[in-house]
């Protein structure tokens, strides 16, 4: 009986220190190996004495191990942030490419073309200017449309990465349930490896791990999508997109094999890591700097255009454009047939109107030829969004008329549908005129003569003139030659002249062509032909004197043909001084008026006029293109300080983790050596008590003897 008890005592500690020495010894083997956990045995008493089942089992702190996969997935999306704003910010920062530099050369250059406008090198010069501004805006925007191409392919890599993962976890659960069966043991290395894969996913995506009875882990989306389900099933990653084929939209689908399979949007701003990081950049920052910039193109060579318009040119021509601005076509939303086309431009001279938005169109009803009558306008921020105002309020306009030809929309853009396709009301189009506009802008004249530096009016006062009054200025609004008089004409008739009542609206009088003073405070406005248009009494300034004859004329009253036109007839003029009875002062073409810069220095003047509209609110105040740009580089510079700084702070937390983690489950080589030498000792005792039993047993068959 002795023997037997010392025996099985002596046999249960031998394989028990066995047991832990083999584990010690794992540990210290595996102390370089990523990923693998602490490993202990643990055993229990025997009631008939020595030492019960023994049983292996990792060295674990599950909050130690969601708090470093937290951190991971933080510095995972940090990281790509700050390195993607920060090739942005350096490239928006770089002097080379600065379009603030570029802006202020081009209207230096305009400055000193004003000081001779007849000469032709400093003409060129201006075309010169243009040229470099327009290559450092399509440098930006390009650089930008390269960013987004490699944006798509980090998208398509990563999720191929996150789906590999996700299905690497799911095949490890049916493993480790397989392996572990009704036992006690864990299978460690299987355990280990799929800690490993969780942590690669959780470094791409923000995720919730929990383990089931059955060993098997459970992973879901921090936002609640499940990924790896507890049956060992998984859904699987893909990337998606609507009407802009180069957005791309992150989609979670089933992966059923029975029944049909179905597809999910996820929430990327709540995404997190690296993927949350992709996307966090496209839409805070990618997506808005394409837009700004081809915001401010669009407008600076709208409003140059506009000015260039008012002027005239060394041929003596009323100005055209000077920049070619970019067209729009709609993209189609899913559900709208492709075949249905909608073209868009900028309306001319509205283009401070726009802000850094796309345009989503939606037809509201149509025709019976199917013919669009209405349309909802929504206005978007890059990443889908409806924009919103102050009071947070979607910014939306509806019940928007439509027609033939071109239709003008708030916003500063106009759509056009094509008259032969058919449309049903709700189709819808996406328009994005500021994404791409940097890229596509371009000079359309190469002509110095084509720059308009000069007046299309003169207003001279008459010889014969008694008071000290002059002419201060001859305000010009509108040049539009249009013999038809749709309402958009003006007065000039395209010709080197203004209208005579023949060609004039209404046909009874022609266009302002002199002013006469009856008195200081009352004068005619008379046609070429000297007709009386109208007469204003009681004037107690001289400034605008032709909006004052259409507000307060009489005997007779302003002409409603011309009232009935937008801008007739386009021009208007100031007088200082103090006019007295009988002085006239006359309207003209300015023939011959190639030396007058009065254009000129309106066009270089539009450097310091506020242009561009930074909030969908269109009451806000314009900015310059200057303020505008500085706006753009300090948040995005701004944006790139304070992400570093979060890193850094994110960091600091992931090396707390580790620490936390490693503390628990990390392998101390230390500690391995001291319970290798105890485990050593434990072995010898144990094999000493075999020895021991042998000796008693030994000396009773003696004794039997």
């Amino acid at each position: 009986m002795i023997r037997t008890d010392l025996f099985n005592i002596a046999k249960s500690g031998v394989n028990a220190s066995s047991q832990l020495l083999n584990t010690t010894s794992n540990n210290i083997a595996n102390v370089n190996t990523d990923g693998y956990v602490r490993e202990q045995t643990v055993f229990k008493s025997n009631t008939l004495g020595g030492v019960g089942q023994g049983t292996t089992e990792r060295v674990i702190s599950t909050f130690a191990q969601n708090q470093l996969r937290r951190d991971i997935t933080s510095v995972g999306e940090l990281e790509t942030y700050v390195e993607k704003t920060s090739s942005l910010d350096n490239i928006l920062a770089s002097e080379a490419n600065s379009i603030a530099d570029g802006l202020s050369q081009f209207f230096a250059s305009m400055q000193t073309a004003a000081d001779d406008p007849t000469n032709l090198a400093s003409r060129e010069a201006v075309l010169g200017e243009a040229t470099g501004l327009v290559s450092r805006m399509q440098t930006l925007s390009e650089f930008m449309e390269a960013k987004e191409d490699e944006l798509n392919l980090q998208f398509t890599s990563e999720v191929q990465r996150a789906n590999s993962l996700i299905k690497s976890i799911g095949d490890l659960n049916s493993a480790v349930m397989t392996a572990k069966g009704g036992s006690d043991n864990e299978p460690s290395v299987l355990l280990n490896q799929r800690d490993k894969a969780i942590n690669e996913l959780a470094e791409l995506m923000s995720i919730e791990v929990r383990e089931n009875q059955y060993g098997s882990a459970v992973v879901n989306l921090s936002s609640g999508e499940s990924l790896v389900l507890e049956d060992g099933s998984f859904n699987l990653f893909e990337l998606g997109n609507d009407a802009d084929l180069t957005f791309k939209e992150l989609q979670l689908t089933t992966d059923f094999e029975n029944k049909d399979n179905t597809s999910l949007n996820i929430a990327e701003d709540s995404l997190g890591g690296t993927l949350g990081g992709l996307f966090r950049f496209r839409d805070e920052m990618l997506g808005p700097a394409q837009r700004d910039i081809g915001q401010m193109a669009l407008a600076m060579a709208d409003a140059v255009n506009t000015q260039n318009h008012l002027g005239m040119d060394l041929d003596l021509q009323l100005g055209g454009d000077i920049f070619a601005l970019p067209t729009f076509s709609g993209l189609n939303y899913e559900g709208t047939p492709n075949d249905l086309p909608v073209a868009a431009r900028v309306t001319p001279g509205e283009a401070a109107q726009l802000t850094d938005a796309d345009y989503k169109v939606t037809i509201e009803s149509v025709d019976g030829t199917n013919f669009p009558t209405s349309v909802t306008l929504t206005l978007l921020n890059s990443d889908g969004t409806p924009k919103q105002d102050a009071q947070g309020n979607n910014v939306e306009y509806t019940g928007i008329s439509v027609g033939a030809g071109f239709n003008e929309l708030p916003g500063g853009i106009e759509i056009e549908f094509d008259s032969v396709a058919s449309y049903d009301a709700g189709n819808e189009f996406l328009i994005q005129p500021t994404k791409f506009a940097a890229s596509d802008l371009a000079l359309a004249t190469q002509r110095p003569e084509d720059l308009a530096f000069a007046s299309p009016l003169r207003a001279d006062p008459d010889a014969g003139n008694l008071g000290d009054a002059t002419v201060s200025t001859v305000h010009i609004s509108n040049t539009v030659v249009d013999s038809s008089l749709g309402a958009d004409a003006s007065a000039f008739d395209g010709a080197g002249g203004i209208h005579d009542a023949s060609s004039a609206p209404g046909g009874t009088v022609g266009a302002p062509a002199q002013i006469v003073f009856t008195s200081s405070s009352d004068f005619e406005v008379l046609d070429n032909a000297g007709n009386l248009i109208t007469q204003v009494s009681g004037v107690t300034d001289y400034e605008n004197l032709l909006s004052q004859a259409k507000a307060s004329g009489s005997s007779p009253a302003w002409p409603a043909a011309f009232s009935a036109l937008d801008d007739y007839p386009g021009y208007d003029l100031s007088l200082s001084g103090v006019p007295v009875a009988g002085d006239s002062f006359n309207i003209s073409y300015n023939t011959n008026g190639v030396a007058d810069n009065a254009n000129a220095l309106d066009l270089a003047q539009l450097q310091k006029e506020g242009m561009v509209q930074l909030s969908s609110d269109s009451a806000n105040q314009l900015r310059t293109f200057h303020d505008a740009y500085s706006s753009l580089v300090g948040r995005i510079g701004e944006s790139s300080a304070t992400a570093q700084i979060s890193l850094d702070a994110a960091e600091a937390m992931k090396v707390q983790s580790e620490n936390w983690f490693d503390s628990t489950s990390g392998v101390s080589l230390d500690e391995e050596a001291a319970n290798l030498v105890r485990y050593q000792q434990t072995y010898a005792a144990a094999a000493r008590i075999l020895t021991t039993a042998q000796e008693l047993f030994d000396t009773i068959l003696a004794a039997a003897r």
